[in-house]
Order: C-alpha cells, then structure tokens, then sequence
C-alpha cells in the first residue's frame, strides 16, 4: 500500500475579524451616548424657561448659524431655557433671513424691530415686555 498524502490544514487568524467588530460596537455605543446626551438638553427644566417662552409666544425670533462665536454666547445666557426660543438658522435658511433683513448675527426681531448683537437678558426683557424674573 501507498503512503497516504495529508494536507496541512493551518488555523486561520480571525484577529483582524475581532477587532473590527469591537471596533463597530465601540463606535455604535459612542453614537447611541452622543443622541442621547444631545436629547438631553431638550428635556431639562432652565432657569429662564417662562420668560424664553414669554418672547416665543409674542413672536420674537432669535437668528444666527451654529458657527457664530456671539449666537453661541447668546445661547449660554439662556442655557436649558434656549430649547423654549424661536431660533432661525440662517445657514440653513439663508433667504429668510435675507428677506427678513439679517445682515450679521446674532440678530433678535422683537416687535418687527431688529436688534443686533448679543442682548443681554435685562435688555430683552426691556424690549419685549417679558418678565425676567417672574
């Protein structure tokens, strides 16, 4: 009788397998936390909550971009209590803004004035007839 050929059967590496699906399940958490702490925000109580839905409910209008360093001041005056503005993006409606006469943010149209620059709140209290502190 013959000699009987054997193959050689090596074991595969699965490694690069395993990383990349831990690497998917990492980046599937991190977007997952990501949602969750952007929807946050939009469910805390903010200390200037009655007077943010005070200028709402009169029509005021809050414009700006999410770039602009002065929008982005403007909004931390208000913190949680921003979820309650009536905020236009120009970026994203840039003919709004353009036919409503926005010419450099931020921009507050209170009463069909235009205010520009960041307000502080006393001042937009002054203006709208909102209550600050109620």
């Amino acid at each position: 009788m013959g000699k009987r050929k054997t193959k050689n059967y090596q074991k595969k590496d699965n490694t690069p397998y395993i990383v990349g699906g831990v690497m998917i399940i990492i980046t599937t958490i991190l977007v997952i936390a990501i949602i969750q702490s952007t929807n946050k925000t939009t469910n805390e109580t903010g200390e200037f909550d009655e007077f943010a839905k005070c200028l709402t409910e009169q029509g005021t209008i809050f414009y700006g971009t999410e770039w602009c360093g002065f929008c982005q001041q403007q909004k931390a005056l208000f913190g949680a209590s921003m979820q309650h503005i009536n905020f236009i993006d120009c970026d994203q409606n840039r003919n709004l803004c353009s036919s409503e006469g926005i010419t450099g943010y931020p921009t507050w149209k209170i009463k069909e004035q235009l205010y520009p620059g960041v307000q502080q709140l006393t001042r937009l209290s002054e203006i709208s007839g909102c209550e600050l502190f109620a």
